[in-house]
């Protein structure tokens, strides 16, 4: 009976991914940059602000996630010695207010150098010291005085306390989670500069910290050409660390973390990325993948001439941020940029569980549904730093920050993307009639010619408010249509599906040609993965008895969250996890014979 029961469980997880693919795409910005979204500051020209930046969790305590911005070159007390910002949020992505820690404010007491670059990597690490109030990593980078500071904050921004990490060599800062389990926030430096193994081919460190905010240096990790396991692969000249380095969880299912790191300066300034598959134990690598101008699965012309940095290339992986799973593949995908490339380009890569690249979006003035207008003329490199925001609005949507304005005082760029369910009808079934937005088929409207990937195509749906899509596994042919157009069979194999959250008019669809539309629909959870809690969404059209529960990788019934008479509408519900392992587990809405299934991806 049991192995029957796990047998079903799993076909109707199967049947559930074939009829709904839930996908992120383009929703709106906001600039964050001196006098504009409310952020009132003194900036200078050259202080570099948004250089690097991360979230810092709710330190005033207002019920939303605040800001860490790094202006690296802010002239306090010394030319050059840096600084931070703390932004206090609105939900909407504006500025509340602002909280400057420097040589000369926010209670921050050492003293700095010039040319010291405070601030050159930030990173959120939740609350080190227990009282409450979330803190920050801040690096300075330059000798005598390079350094690691976590600062411990008070609910208003200041500076509380902190403790000083020397010497630590870094151009690059980011926060991994709490890989050990030691209830404390595990950060990576990066050194693209380190000649361990031959000229700059670069190397990370992976550091732990105790009670005491202090590096545990007899656990450090390092990783470059002579250490961690990583092997052949790093030339002179690479840059391996980059910036930042994204934590993308166990792609592989196999229980080892992968880890992403940049190279920007690989294959002559072009740049590539690295995907680490290390040990949960020693974390030393066990596996690797480059991705870069067509390699690993990355299908993408480069450039490598001399650009306005007085450097070669695109620097493709000069910046990375895990952003979770994108396409509703049940693969995390990553974000990166190549910021030399003209005004400076982003990058969503949609993996595949080998490390690969799957197929890939860009964004930039042109591409990716944002209608970004980035400075071409001085071009501002856009994409030069990331950091993921999460649900920052707590309606399911996700933020990611974005650096850039390099010829200004900087530019933070906050992009909400929007998750919305694609539902394909049964059989082979397209979308004619109706007006037609985006087509890289025979149809009137036509952007590009080559071929798209179901994301490309689900992507250009969310840039045109497209109510129906058609597409083509075969050719990657691509149809975006509005709420006129009328469903019917196709002779090329081609699926049609649903763009439910577009625009909300009826749908024309013809009688008999189709199966009814399922009375529950079940969401993308977030966050996922997550730790210990995360939001399970799912809609009803009727009033009807239904049950959610959790399973286990087993197919164990491990929890019912609802279980009844349930109204329509849109719904939301918190599941717990915290006494539950890190694994993979599956929600199921199920009513009568309609059974939905979404994957759950527990970290602690």
């Amino acid at each position: 009976m049991k192995s029957k029961h796990i047998f079903y469980f799993l076909f109707i997880f199967s049947l559930s991914l074939s009829q709904t693919v839930a996908i992120f795409g383009p929703d709106y910005f906001v600039e964050i940059q001196e006098g504009a979204s409310g952020f009132d500051a003194d900036l200078d020209m050259a202080d570099r602000f948004s250089r690097d930046h991360d979230k810092a969790g709710d330190i005033n305590g207002d019920g939303v996630v605040d800001l860490v911005v790094g202006a690296r070159s802010d002239d306090d007390g010394q030319t050059d010695a840096g600084a931070v910002y703390i932004l206090f949020m609105n939900q909407d992505g504006t500025v509340q207010s602002n909280q400057k820690i420097s040589m000369l404010e926010g209670g921050f007491t050492d003293s700095l150098n010039a040319s010291n670059y405070f601030g050159y990597g930030v990173a959120g690490i939740g609350d080190y010291d227990g009282d409450s109030v979330p803190d920050i990593a801040v690096t300075a980078i330059s000798p005598p005085n390079n350094s690691l500071y976590i600062l411990h904050l008070n609910s208003d921004g200041t500076v509380k306390n902190y403790v000083k990490n020397s010497p630590v060599i870094s151009q690059g800062l980011s926060a991994i989670g709490d890989i050990n389990n030691d209830g404390r926030i595990d950060l990576v430096v990066c050194n693209p500069m380190s000649n361990d193994g031959g000229n700059h081919r670069g190397a990370i460190d992976i550091l732990f910290l105790d009670s005491l905010s202090t590096i545990i240096d007899s656990s450090t990790v390092t990783i470059s050409s002579t250490q961690g396991g990583f092997g052949d692969g790093l030339e002179n000249g690479d840059g391996f660390g980059g910036r930042e380095v994204a934590m993308l969880g166990d792609l592989d299912g196999d229980g080892n973390p992968e880890l992403a790191v940049g190279s920007y300066k690989a294959d002559g300034g072009r740049g590539a990325i690295w995907i680490l598959s290390l040990d949960g134990t020693d974390y030393q690598v066990l596996s690797k993948l480059k991705i870069g101008e067509n390699q690993g699965g990355f299908d993408e012309i480069l450039p490598e001439a001399s650009n306005n940095n007085n450097s070669n290339g695109a620097m493709f992986g000069h910046a990375l941020c895990a952003v979770g799973d994108l396409n509703g593949d049940e693969i995390p995908d990553l974000m990166t940029g190549a910021n030399q490339y003209n005004e400076g380009y982003a990058y969503i890569l949609y993996l595949n569980s080998d490390k690969s690249v799957k197929t890939f979006q860009r964004i930039n003035n042109t591409e990716g549904g944002f209608d970004l207008t980035l400075n071409s003329e001085n071009p501002e490199r856009f994409s030069r730093s990331m950091s993921f925001l999460g649900d920052f609005r707590g309606d399911g949507t996700i933020a990611v920050n974005i650096g850039g304005g390099a010829h200004t005082t900087g530019i933070l760029y906050i992009l909400f993307f929007k998750s919305c369910d694609f539902q394909g009808e049964n059989g082979n079934n397209y979308w004619q009639g109706g007006n037609t937005f985006f087509s890289n088929w025979t149809h009137s409207t036509q952007t590009v010619n080559g071929p798209l990937s179901f994301e490309q195509c689900a992507y250009k749906a969310f840039s045109f408010n497209a109510s129906h899509i058609t597409y083509n596994e075969n050719d990657g042919r691509c149809i975006c249509k509005d709420s006129t157009a009328t469903l019917t069979f196709s002779a090329e194999e081609s699926s049609a599906y649903i763009n439910d959250c577009a625009s909300t008019a009826p749908l024309n669809l013809d009688e008999g040609n189709i199966a009814m539309l399922p009375s529950i629909s079940l969401f993308k959870n977030y966050p996922n993965p997550f730790n210990p809690s995360t939001t399970i969404r799912f809609s009803i059209k009727t009033r009807l008895t239904a049950s959610l529960q959790i399973y286990d990788i087993n197919g164990r019934l491990i929890d019912t969250l609802l279980d009844g008479m349930i109204e329509p509408g849109n719904h939301k519900i918190q599941w717990n996890a915290s006494n539950y392992s890190t694994g993979i587990y599956f929600v199921t809405l199920a009513s009568g014979i309609q059974v939905q299934t979404q994957k759950l991806i527990l970290l602690k």
